[in-house]
């Protein structure tokens, strides 16, 4: 499973972030760095009211409306995953490797795995037929062992 990044990840992650926005045309602002950074730097997929309140201490000014219109301007750019939830909250990460995730029901805690073999596998013929698959995530919902 996988866990947070090395600083050696995060800045190169950071380094990544910033020639993907040049690259679509969006503007390298310190509140965008700042959100993206605050995904590197805490991978446990929080909120976007989790992400404006630690935001808050560094950028007293940011509403949450500039977090959430952020978040989506990043997600329309592939920088940033949403991740749907049972509970309907949406919760966000930043882009990298192919993985898949673990949802605690009790606790909500959300967890990336790695699955090779579910990566590398070809959907069936009548998910083939739908249309052009453009990733394959799984989610998992269950118990951790902190909860149980």
């Amino acid at each position: 499973m996988t866990t947070s990044c090395s600083l050696q990840q995060s800045e190169q992650m950071m380094e990544q972030f910033v020639t993907a926005c040049r690259e679509a045309g969006l503007k390298v602002t310190h509140q965008r760095t700042e959100i993206y950074r605050q995904l590197v730097k805490q991978p446990d997929h929080p909120t976007a009211e989790t992400l404006h309140k630690r935001l808050l201490p560094t950028l007293p000014t940011i509403s949450l409306d500039t977090v959430y219109r952020t978040l989506t301007t990043l997600e329309d750019n592939g920088l940033v995953s949403r991740i749907q939830t049972a509970e309907s909250q949406a919760r966000f990460e930043a882009v990298y490797a192919p993985h898949h995730h673990l949802i605690c029901s009790r606790c909500k805690r959300v967890v990336d795995f790695q699955w090779p073999v579910v990566d590398t596998l070809e959907p069936p013929a009548n998910v083939a037929d739908w249309g052009q698959i453009d990733s394959k995530t799984i989610v998992m919902y269950g118990v951790c062992n902190k909860c149980s």
